[in-house]
Formats: structure tokens, sequence, C-alpha cells
């Protein structure tokens, strides 16, 4: 399975495409990164800018492009405090959705917490209490928990933009704004970091890009040299207020010399040092491991918890097309070996009959995907169960397909049973001529498909198709007694007929089989058996 994640975030809108492992890990194939600043002039309850929304937008719609063109099984997207916190949020969602979509949804400060922190400890393997740290533009996450089992989970607002703009009025930093900065910072933090300092915690780990610039800045200058991996670099509290004074007495232009520091983010580090060496100073920590998963692999992760049986199930049908199908099926609490059992016959059936139908292989895929899901209206009732077996194939959300090609294998489903096509049905006198007499001939090898498995214990081994002068005859070999097949083929041959305009005739002929071959789920014998057969016959 393939999965991409969006985070829209205050600063940035970060994407990673990723493939799931067998054992429900994950490796990154893919990444992109776009600073659109979608917060700034937003925040705190104002509208987001037209400029920053057009920014997002564009980024959004070329990060769509790059998903689809990795074939990714789901697009995951979350925005953060920049949209949740607007007056036009709202708006702005819809917009996603309507000119790339992209489906996002807001999720809360604590729920962005906890996803985040659940990305840092698969990221750095960390089963001893740790606290994480993740600065955004617009909020802070603080989290504190064991594994990824989270204990306390809090998110504040005082992102580095949101910072930035009320406090980073002079340039260079004026010890007034640095003083009244770390003073609103403690106002807000101060009472939540003393529990996480008195319940305790063995280290600190930092995400988000101001926490990796800043730290990857601040080894540089300790170190002499711009790190070549910062993953899992473990970097000093002392280098981090180091760093803390450099850019508070250093103009923009000074500061865009720094080794390390990416231009774009010269104007916030300011901000985003003051602020992460104040909590640090806090916390009382020595050190801080830099982690480059955040929000997005947390996104990804939290899917895969969820989503394990549907993950399976792409490994196993890798194709969207048929695996919607499936999902489909179970949906509805199909029974899969009836189900599949008639479409082995049907395609069978189709097969045998080419050079009379002329049809190719497009519909033979949408005679199976009919075959498969022709009984799912007994969901709803088994009383005209061929009708909502329609309805749900029409409105069951089956991906990849075309809306034209959903109607063919809706109406081939409906037509398994009763009635022959008529102009007055519905979706059927909407579809042009040839697809009509395709309906026809697929409804017709579905009806009798569906009639070889009468007793639904899978009677029939094998099916071809002759043919013999003006006649279509075809012959079955079979478990055992079919009996019951061979009389209800022999009822719904009609439709077959008209559809291909020749006579058919059912023959069948019993092959021995070893009890060891018979499928253990058809392979009920004696009164079981017999109730099933009587149950059946009521029917």
């Amino acid at each position: 399975m393939r999965l991409a994640a969006i985070d829209i975030g205050t600063n940035s809108v970060h994407m990673i495409v990723v493939r799931v492992r067998p054992d429900f890990s994950f490796e990154v194939i893919d990444r992109e990164k776009e600073m659109v600043r979608l917060g700034a002039g937003g925040l705190d309850g104002k509208r987001l800018t037209r400029e920053a929304m057009q920014g997002a937008l564009q980024a959004l719609s070329k990060f769509e492009r790059l998903a689809r063109s990795h074939q990714v099984d789901e697009i995951l997207a979350a925005a953060t405090s920049a949209t949740r916190e607007a007056g036009n949020g709202g708006d702005f969602l819809k917009t996603i959705e309507t000119q790339t979509g992209i489906r996002p949804r807001i999720i809360t400060g604590t729920d962005e917490a906890r996803l985040i922190h659940r990305a840092a400890v698969y990221g750095i393997d960390t089963p001893t209490p740790a606290v994480v740290i993740d600065i955004g533009g617009g909020s802070v996450e603080v989290t504190l928990g064991a594994g990824d089992q989270v204990r306390f989970a809090r998110s504040f607002k005082i992102g580095v933009i949101r910072l930035s703009e009320r406090f980073v009025t002079t340039d260079p930093l004026s010890r007034r704004d640095e003083r009244r900065l770390v003073e609103h910072i403690g106002s807000l933090v101060d009472r939540y970091l003393a529990r996480v300092v008195s319940t305790g915690f063995d280290r600190v780990i930092g995400t988000s890009g101001t926490i990796l610039s800043v730290g990857t800045v601040a080894a540089a200058l300790d170190s002499g040299a711009v790190p070549d991996e910062v993953r899992n670099l473990r970097v000093s509290a002392k280098a981090i207020h180091k760093l803390r004074r450099i850019v508070c007495e250093r103009p923009l232009e000074e500061r865009l010399s720094l080794p390390g520091l990416d231009p774009r983010r010269a104007d916030l580090v300011v901000a985003g040092t003051v602020l992460l060496d104040t909590l640090l100073r806090t916390l009382g920590t020595d050190e801080i491991t830099l982690c480059d998963l955040a929000l997005r692999e947390g996104l990804v992760l939290d899917f895969i918890q969820r989503n394990r049986r549907h993950i399976r199930q792409v490994d196993e049908i890798p194709d969207i097309r048929r695996r919607s199908v499936f999902e489909l099926g179970e949906r509805c609490g199909w029974e899969a070996e009836h189900a599949q059992q008639v479409a082995r016959l049907a395609l069978a059936l189709f097969d045998g009959l080419r050079s009379v139908h002329g049809l190719g292989d497009r519909e033979r895929e949408w005679l199976e995907y009919a075959a498969l899901l022709h009984d799912v209206g007994t969901h709803i009732s088994f009383e005209g169960h061929h009708r909502h077996s329609y309805y749900l194939i029409r409105n069951g959300d089956l991906r990849g397909f075309e809306p034209t090609e959903i109607a063919v294998i809706a109406l081939a489903a409906r037509y398994h049973r009763r009635a022959e096509p008529a102009k007055k049905h519905e979706g059927y006198q909407d579809l042009p001529g040839p697809l009509r007499r395709t309906v026809r001939v697929l409804g017709a090898l579905l009806r009798l498909s569906e009639s070889l498995d009468r007793s639904r214990h899978g009677m029939v081994r094998t099916l071809q198709v002759s043919l013999r002068g003006d006649r279509a005859v075809v012959q079955l070999q079979t478990r055992g007694d079919a009996e019951l097949e061979v009389w209800a083929a022999q009822r719904q041959r009609e439709p077959l007929e008209h559809a291909l305009d020749r006579p058919v005739a059912i023959e069948a002929r019993v092959v021995d089989e070893p009890d060891d071959e018979r499928p253990a789920a058809r392979g009920a014998r004696g009164p079981a058996k017999a109730a099933a057969r009587r149950a059946v016959t009521a029917r």
C-alpha cells in the first residue's frame, strides 16, 4: 500500500509519500515541502489572506499530482492552527477539495500533539519516558509519554510566526522585546512544564522545521562544521543558549551568514531560538535529540494502526478497481465463496461464447465484477435484492471506475434474476445502444452462471462451451449430483438465448473427486447438506 500524508501547517505545507511494509512499518519514497506562510497575518481569529491561500493551493495542487504519479491508495491531509483559528478556515478547506480533490481535516491541538509524539518515538525508539517538543508557525506541542503511550499532551499558541509578529519588532531584537517574549512564553507553559518535570522523563526529542533548523545551526557553531545528518543528532542545551545570544544580537543581514541556516528562516530564527531555549531551560534538560519525523508521519502511523485489515487487502489485491469491488462486497456481508464461484462460471461462459457475442476484455472485466457483487442487495433485503444490488453498486464508492462502467456493472447485476432489460428501467434507458446490448449479454451470462451454483455448494467443477450447428452447448463437469443446478439452469437459459439469438443446451457429467480435494467450506454432507438443500429450495 502507498500513502501520501500532507501537513497543512501555519508556516509550511509538507508531504511525504510512503510505502507500507508487511510488518506495518513504512518507508518514505518521496517528499515535498513548500514554505507558504499560510498563517502570516491570519492568526488569532483573523482571516487567512488571499495571497497565503493561493500559495497553499498551488503547493497542494502540485502535491496532489505528485501523489497520483506514485499511484497512492490514500491521501491523508490535516490542517493545523492557521486553518483551525481562521474565520475563513472552513471555506479554505472547501476550496482545497474543489480545486485539488484533497480532503483535509482540521485536527485539534491535542490530537496534533499526540500524532507528533507517535511519530517522534517511532523515529527515535525510546521505551523510557520522553518529552517531545514540536514548534510550528502557529503553535507548540509538548507531550510526555513512554513509547507511543502518551501521558500528557498540550498545544500552546506560541508558534514562531505568532511570536514574531507580536514580539519581534526590532532588528536586532531589543532586550525589552526579548524579555517580553520570554515572559509571555512562561505565562503559558510554566505550570504545565512543572507537572512534566515532577513526573519525570529521560530525554527530550525535538521535531519540526524550526527545531531542526535551530539545532543544525547550533551544532554547526558548536563543532565548527554543518552536520551531514540531523536525524537523531543530539544537541546540547548550552549550544542552543549560545545560539540564542547570537541571533538576538545580530541583524537580519548578519543572521543570513550563519552556517546551516535556511535563508527563508532567517526572520523567524530569533523567536524560534528564544522559544526553544526557554522551553529547554524550564525543563532543566542538558540536551535535545533532533527528529525529522513529525505530524505527517504521525498521520501515516495512525492510519496504519486503524486500517491493518485494509492494508493486508491492498497487499493481496493491488489493483484498486478489484479491491474496491471486494471491499463493497465485504461491507455488504457478501457470501464470498458463492460470489467467486458465480464469477468463475460467468467468465468461463463468456470465454466460450466470444465468437458469438463479440465482446472484449473490458466487458469481460465488467462481467466478473457484476458477478462478484450480484447478491450484495441481500444486505438490505432478500426480496427484490437484484434491485438493491443495483442501487448499492451505483452508490458504493467503487474507485477507479468511470460512471458508465459502474452503470453497466450495476445493471448486469440487476438482471441476474427476474425481468429482462427494458427501456423503462432506471439506468438502462440512459445507455447508448451498444452498451444496452452489452448489458443484455452480461446480464444473461450472469443469470445462467448464478443458477449453476443454485445449491451454493460449488457442485460445478468445470464449464466448457461448444458450438454445434446453431446451438451453444454448455457442458458441465460436476462434483456429484448436480440435479438442482441443471434444473435451475434450464429455467434461466432463455435470456441468454435471446441475447445470443440461438438455442442454449445444458449437459452435465459427474466427475469423481477424492474427498481431500473438496473445499472444506463446501463439504457439507448428510443432514447438514440436506438442510442446506431444503433452505435453498425454499428460496
